[in-house]
């Protein structure tokens, strides 16, 4: 799966002459999909265990007790690396505060998301999801997503694209969970 929209300008020119274009069609239809309630909001969040890039394993309910910030990314996704080095910054900011991040890699390739991995420079752990598993269990349907769980491992928040006003968000939103 491409995390990348099919939108250039030459697939636009052809389907112009239809007398509507597809993209259009193609940007409301992925904007009202984006808008569907997330249904994991206010229950428990599943447990996963995945493979780590830096070697181990890691397991979400070893958390218990810390604010959890799960990230999925793609090595393919421009604004993921921007979202990764913004939550590295967090991290930084509030571990001592209980704050626990995971990277979640959703790459087919394991190689091409070790290599990306390896690349960022992050503090916290990047984990990977070949098989998507835990990706369908969370629901990805654009990335970056993050999914912020609160100390008793509810799902609280859910953000499907990184952006200046949506990194505002995310920290007024991991700030409050931090204080409760």
């Amino acid at each position: 799966m491409s995390w990348q929209r099919p939108c250039g300008p030459k697939w636009r020119e052809r389907t112009r002459a239809a007398g509507w274009c597809a993209c259009a069609l193609l940007g409301a239809w992925l904007g009202a999909a984006a808008q569907e309630p997330y249904s994991l909001l206010g229950r428990a969040a599943p447990d996963f265990a995945l493979r780590a890039a830096g070697g181990g394993n890691a397991r979400l309910s070893e958390h218990r007790g810390e604010v959890v910030v799960l990230s999925f990314w793609s090595s393919r996704c421009t604004p993921c690396r921007a979202q990764l080095t913004a939550l590295n910054r967090s991290v930084q900011t509030y571990r001592s505060a209980g704050l626990a991040v995971y990277g979640v890699g959703v790459d087919d390739e394991p190689a091409q998301a070790l290599e990306f991995a390896r690349s960022t420079g992050v503090s916290f752990a990047l984990l990977l999801d070949p098989a998507k598993t835990v990706s369908r269990t969370y629901e990805v349907d654009n990335l970056p997503m993050t999914v912020l769980i609160d100390r008793n491992g509810t799902v609280r928040h859910v953000l499907r694209d990184y952006s200046a006003a949506n990194e505002a968000l995310y920290l007024r939103e991991l700030r409050a969970l931090l204080n409760e």
